[in-house]
C-alpha cells in the first residue's frame, strides 16, 4: 500500500509499504483525513526528543478513518471512526490510576509504531471510538488535538469568570480558546505572532486579539506556542493566585529561568500536560457526537494524498504569509 514515511530524519518519502493484516485484538481501518501538526515536523527533522520517536515511521497520528475489518466484535464495518493514539499497557501503577498518557511503556501511533498517513492501518480494537452519522469527517479529524487540550484544561480548578491569555495562534491555541468557552471565561486574549491570524481567533471565541505582549496579569495563561520566550511570558503575565498552563512543546531541551519565591509569594499553579488521557480522549468523542463542539472552521489547507509533501511545505510555512493557517489536512480520498 502508498504510505508517508520518515525514513530517517530529514528524508520522506510517499513510498509503498507492506499493507497491515488484521489480527487478535487489531483491527483494520481506512484513514479518511489525517491531520498534520508542528509536531509532524520535529518528528521529520528529527528534533523531538528520541524516547517518543522510532524510525523509520509512517506520519499521522491526528486522524479520523472507516473501520474496514472489525475484530473482537468490534463494529459495524462502514463505521466512521477515531482512535486512541496512545497505546497503554493497562496494568503499570500510572495506567491502573487512570492516567493513561503515563504508561510505563510509552507506544504511540505516528511516534513509535505506523501512523494513519496510509491507506490502511492496524489499531487495537478497545482504542477504537465511533462517530455519530450526523458529524462532519472534518470536525471528527480534530479530536486527538482537542483531546490534548481537554486533558490540560481539566487538569487545574478553573471557574467561570477567569480572565484568560492564550499565547500563540496556531491550531492547539486556537482550540484552546474554543475549549475555554465551556468554563464562561470573562475575558480571552489571544497573543499571536500573525496579524493573519485574527479572523480564526474571533471565530474561535477571543474577545481580543494582540500582537504584542500586554501590560495586564491575568488569571489563567496558556502557554500554547511550544517556544521558551512563550513560557517566560506566560509566566509573567500570570496575576497573583493565577494559574499557567503549559500546553505547547518547545524543542527538547529548551530551559527558562524561573523565580521560585515570585511562583511561592504569588500563590501561582504551574501546571504541565503531556498528550491526554483515555477520560479526555472519550469526553472529546462525547461532546462532538452531542454536537457541542464544531471545530472545522479551524481547517484552512486541504490537500490530496498525492500532495502530501505539499502540506509539509505549508506547515513551514511557505504559502502565502498574509492568509490565516490554522490546520493542515490531507484527505485520502481526494483524487
Amino acid at each position: 500500500m502508498k504510505a508517508f514515511v520518515v525514513d530517517e530524519p530529514g528524508r520522506v518519502s510517499i513510498t509503498e509499504v507492506v499493507a497491515p493484516r488484521a489480527s487478535q485484538g487489531n483491527a483494520l481501518v481506512r484513514p479518511l483525513l489525517v491531520g498534520m501538526c508542528g509536531t509532524d515536523l520535529e518528528l521529520i527533522d528529527g528534533t523531538i526528543d528520541p524516547a517518543y520517536v522510532q524510525y523509520p515511521l509512517v506520519l499521522g497520528h491526528e486522524w479520523v478513518g472507516v473501520l474496514e475489518e472489525p475484530v473482537d466484535g468490534v463494529g459495524p464495518s462502514g463505521s466512521l471512526v477515531v482512535v486512541e493514539g496512545v497505546i497503554p499497557c493497562g496494568v503499570c501503577e500510572a495506567c491502573t490510576r487512570g492516567d493513561s498518557n503515563l504508561c510505563g511503556t510509552y507506544d504511540e501511533i505516528g511516534f513509535t509504531r505506523p501512523g494513519a498517513l496510509a491507506e490502511q492501518i492496524s489499531v487495537p480494537a478497545h482504542l477504537i471510538h465511533f462517530i455519530e452519522d450526523h458529524v462532519d469527517p472534518y470536525d471528527a479529524v480534530l479530536v486527538e488535538p482537542m483531546a490534548v487540550v481537554w486533558r490540560a484544561m481539566t487538569r487545574v480548578p478553573l471557574r467561570t469568570g477567569l480572565r484568560v491569555a492564550v499565547i500563540g495562534d496556531g491550531t492547539i491555541a486556537l482550540l484552546a480558546v474554543h475549549l475555554l468557552g465551556t468554563f464562561a471565561p470573562a475575558h480571552i486574549t489571544l497573543i499571536g505572532r500573525r496579524g493573519e491570524q485574527r479572523e480564526l481567533a474571533v471565530r474561535a471565541g477571543a474577545d481580543e486579539f494582540l500582537l504584542e505582549n500586554p501590560r495586564d496579569h491575568f488569571d489563567l495563561v496558556v502557554e500554547a506556542a511550544g517556544a521558551g520566550e512563550a513560557v517566560s511570558t506566560a509566566l509573567t503575565l500570570c496575576g497573583r493566585g493565577g494559574m499557567v498552563i503549559l500546553l505547547g512543546l518547545p524543542p527538547h531541551g529548551t530551559k527558562v529561568s524561573i523565580a521560585p519565591d515570585d511562583v511561592v509569594n504569588n500563590d501561582q499553579i504551574i501546571q504541565g500536560s503531556f498528550s491526554y488521557t483515555r477520560e479526555a480522549f472519550g469526553d472529546v468523542v462525547r461532546r462532538l457526537n452531542r454536537g457541542d463542539v464544531e471545530p472545522k472552521f479551524l481547517i484552512t489547507h486541504r490537500f490530496s494524498f498525492d500532495q502530501a509533501l505539499d502540506a509539509v511545505a505549508t506547515l513551514r510555512g511557505s504559502s502565502s504569509r498574509h492568509e490565516p493557517r490554522g490546520k493542515v489536512v490531507v484527505d485520502l480520498a481526494q483524487a
